[in-house]
C-alpha cells in the first residue's frame, strides 16, 4: 500500500458536478485525480440559466441555442405560450460536448484525468481511503488499479456506487427514469424557416407536454439544440414504456423520420439525500447527492453548484483536518436552494397527480404573473420576492383552482 500514488482528492464521476469539483480543487493547487467512465452521456434536455453561464464562466460557443420561451401542452391539448420578457433567454447545451469541455477545463487546471470504472473503497493501515477502479489495457482487457486518497468526492450519478458503499441510506431515494433521443433537425427549422420546418417545430422554443400518454406522472419534452433536438420523457412507473412514448411524440410532431443520432436513459433522483458525507473523508455532489429539482428535473446548475460546494468543503477539510467541514456542502446548498426544492416538490406531488390537476396547472401557467415570476426565479435560481402583490394574486388564483372555482 505504501507504493500507491496519493492524491489530495479523488473525484469519482466526470459530469458537471465532478468536473466542477475537480477544477476548483486543482485551481487551489491540490493534487486531484478525476476518474470518469468513458462514453457515458446522461439523458438531459440541456437547459442552463444565464446565472450558470455567468457564475461558471461558460464560453458562448457551448451554447448551441438560445430559447426565448416555452409552450406547454395540457392533457386536453390546451396550448399555453410562456414567452420570456425582455432579453431573457434559456441557454441550451449538448451534454456530450459540454461535459467534455468541463473535464478538459479541470485537466488544464491541473487535475489528472483517468478513464475507468469505479470498483470499491477500502482503507490502508494508516486510515487513508483506497480507491480501486477498473481500466482497460491496450489489449482491451480490464485490470484493477488503486490510488490513495486524502479525500473523495462521489459524483458518479443517481445510483452512485460511492454513496452506496460510504453513506448510510443512500440507496433509498425515489427516482424518475428519464429517456431521450437526440435527433438531427433540418437546417431551415433551426432558424424558424417555415418551408423546411417539421410542422410547428421552433428552434427558439421549448415544448413541454403534460399528457398521460407521454408521461403518467412527469412530463415529456422537445428541446432545441441548434442542429439537433432532445426529445424525451420521464416516469417513475416501471411498466410505462418511455421509448414508445418518445416514438409517439416524434410521430405526432413530424419528427418521426428525422435521423436519430443517439438514445440515452438514466434515473433521476427526486430529492436530496439527508446526508452527503461519511463524517470522515467522503462527500457527495450532483445526482449522487440527489440535487435534481423536483417538478422540472433540472440538474445542471444544481450539479455544478453542488460540485463547487463539495470542493469548498474538501478544501476546508484538507486545510484544517476537521472532518465536520464536509457537512458544509449540504448545509450551504440547502440554505440557498432548499426552499425552492421544497416548493417544487409540493408542486410535483399535487399538480402532477392526475390529468384533471395537470389540466388546471397548465391553465394557471397562462397567467402573466405566474409566467413572470417563474422565469425570474429560473434565471436567478431563487424565489422572487420583489413583487409581493404578484404573489398574493397567484395565491388567490391558486386557491380558486384548488377549490374548483375555476373551470379547467
Amino acid at each position: 500500500m505504501g507504493q500507491l500514488e496519493t492524491f489530495d482528492a479523488v473525484v469519482v464521476g466526470g459530469g458537471p458536478a465532478g468536473a466542477t469539483a475537480a477544477h476548483d480543487l486543482a485551481n487551489t493547487g491540490r493534487s486531484v485525480l478525476l476518474l470518469d467512465r468513458a462514453g457515458r452521456i446522461k439523458p438531459c434536455g440541456g437547459a442552463v440559466p444565464p446565472r450558470l453561464i455567468e457564475e461558471f464562466e461558460i464560453p458562448s460557443h457551448l451554447i448551441v441555442a438560445r430559447v426565448g420561451g416555452a409552450r406547454i401542452f395540457s392533457p386536453k391539448s390546451r396550448r399555453v405560450e410562456m414567452p420570456i420578457e425582455g432579453n431573457g433567454y434559456v441557454g441550451m447545451v449538448d451534454r456530450d460536448v459540454f461535459d467534455e469541455w468541463l473535464r478538459e477545463r479541470a485537466r488544464l487546471a491541473g487535475a489528472r484525468r483517468v478513464e475507468g470504472t469505479f470498483d470499491s473503497l477500502s482503507r490502508d493501515a494508516d486510515g487513508f481511503s483506497i480507491v480501486t477502479y477498473r481500466q482497460k489495457t491496450s489489449t482491451g482487457e480490464e485490470e484493477k488499479r488503486s490510488v490513495r486518497a486524502r479525500s473523495i468526492v462521489g459524483a458518479d450519478g443517481a445510483l452512485s456506487a460511492v454513496a452506496r458503499q460510504a453513506i448510510p441510506g443512500a440507496g433509498r431515494v425515489p427516482y424518475v427514469f428519464a429517456y431521450h433521443e437526440i435527433v438531427r433537425i433540418p437546417p431551415g427549422a433551426q432558424s424558424g424557416n417555415p418551408s423546411s420546418m417539421p410542422r410547428d417545430y421552433d428552434g427558439r422554443r421549448c415544448d413541454i407536454y403534460y399528457q398521460g400518454s407521454l408521461s403518467p406522472d412527469f412530463y415529456a419534452w422537445i428541446f432545441p439544440h441548434g442542429e439537433t433536438a432532445s426529445i424525451g420523457t420521464g416516469s417513475a412507473h416501471k411498466g410505462f414504456s418511455l421509448r414508445s412514448a418518445v416514438g409517439a411524440l416524434r410521430a405526432s410532431t413530424g419528427l418521426g423520420e428525422t435521423e436519430t443520432i443517439r438514445r440515452e436513459g438514466a434515473p433521476i433522483p427526486l430529492r436530496p439525500l439527508k446526508k452527503w458525507d461519511n463524517g470522515r473523508d467522503i462527500v457527495l455532489a450532483g445526482d449522487a447527492a440527489g440535487v435534481v429539482a423536483p417538478a422540472s428535473g433540472e440538474g445542471i446548475f444544481y450539479a455544478m453548484t453542488g460540485g463547487r460546494l463539495a470542493a469548498d468543503a474538501v478544501e476546508q477539510f484538507l486545510t484544517t483536518g476537521e472532518a465536520r467541514s464536509l457537512a458544509s456542502a449540504r448545509r450551504n446548498f440547502m440554505r440557498d436552494h432548499g426552499r425552492v426544492f421544497w416548493v417544487l416538490s409540493i408542486m410535483q406531488r399535487f399538480w402532477y397527480s392526475s390529468e384533471g390537476r395537470r389540466e388546471r396547472f397548465v391553465k394557471m401557467c397562462g397567467d402573466p404573473d405566474v409566467q413572470r415570476l417563474t422565469w425570474e426565479s429560473y434565471m436567478h435560481k431563487k424565489l422572487v420576492r420583489k413583487d409581493p402583490m404578484a404573489h398574493v394574486r397567484i395565491f388567490f388564483k391558486d386557491m380558486a383552482h384548488l377549490l374548483g372555482l375555476v373551470a379547467p
